[in-house]
């Protein structure tokens, strides 16, 4: 049954007739505010059908669009690490309350997804960021997650493909939070140092500590359209210069002008870019 069946079984109410439709099928468009059939929405990739806008990918729909199918495609690493509460933040200890609340929503058990991978039969590391998880906020189990990959890639000599999503640093781990900006970009820096190719996907919204290391760190880096990548927002840029900022600042398109990314991919695009990437830079 195609997806215009499907849609057009449903039948309109008749006057006075209030009908129940089943949950879950439908999605509203932030953008542009069109409901859209869920199904319809998948096979665009997330993508709004009529006016192109971007919604946000979970890690393991991102994992499915970059990599081969079959047991050879992925397979995680790392899937038992999670966040403690070394800090006891605040006086009424909520971080693992929320940790807890976020690995319910998710199905997951950290803000980043990591694994060895293929695509196109080419081997590689990935990890990805699911902004669903406390705004892929980086505490030290991401950072940790990400270290380790980057190490198991660099002793198999592979490549690395990271995937962008963060709200920054998370408060809740305070320092310690902040220290796997340096973490990471050490064991970067040896990967760098062993010929071995970074790529960087940057996807809305990739700020703070993680714009501030790894994610600027790509030997290519690319990001999808529109997408919001910066150490600050802007607004609290603008309080701080007390300036009007350029418009689109800090989007894909004005980091591009820019120079500080190589190339903005439709998202459609990104699987064939990728394994382009992959086979021209093949160790």
């Amino acid at each position: 049954m195609s997806i215009h069946d499907t849609v057009t079984s449903f039948q309109l109410p008749a006057p006075g007739e209030r009908k129940e439709f089943p949950a879950g099928l439908w999605s509203k468009c932030e953008s542009c505010g069109e409901v859209i059939y869920k199904r319809a929405l998948q096979a665009h990739l997330g993508v709004c059908p009529s006016c192109g806008h971007y919604s946000p990918m979970t890690a393991w729909d991102r994992i499915a669009q970059l990599t081969d199918t079959g047991p050879k495609g992925f397979t995680e690493t790392e899937s038992s690490l999670q966040s403690l509460d070394p800090l006891k933040f605040a006086a009424s200890s909520a971080y693992p309350v929320k940790l807890e609340e976020a690995q319910k929503a998710t199905g997951l058990k950290e803000a980043v997804v990591t694994g060895k991978a293929r695509l196109d039969g080419r081997r590689f590391a990935l990890a990805v960021m699911d902004f669903r998880f406390m705004g892929a906020s980086m505490g030290s189990v991401v950072g940790e997650k990400i270290t380790r990959l980057t190490e198991w890639a660099t002793k198999r000599e592979l490549p690395l493909v990271i995937v962008t999503a963060s709200g920054g640093a998370r408060m809740q781990e305070g320092a310690l939070s902040l220290m796997q900006m340096a973490k990471t970009a050490g064991a970067l820096m040896r990967h760098d140092e062993a010929g071995l190719p970074l790529f960087i996907i940057l996807t809305h919204p990739t700020t703070g500590g993680v714009t501030a290391s790894f994610a600027s760190l790509g030997d290519v880096i690319l990001a999808e359209p529109h997408a919001l990548v910066g150490f600050a927002g802007p607004r609290v840029v603008e309080q701080t210069v007390r300036q009007k900022l350029p418009e689109n600042f800090q989007r894909s398109e004005y980091l591009l002008e820019h120079g500080f990314i190589d190339s903005i991919v439709e998202r459609k695009e990104l699987r064939n870019v990728l394994s382009r990437l992959l086979r021209d830079f093949e160790h």
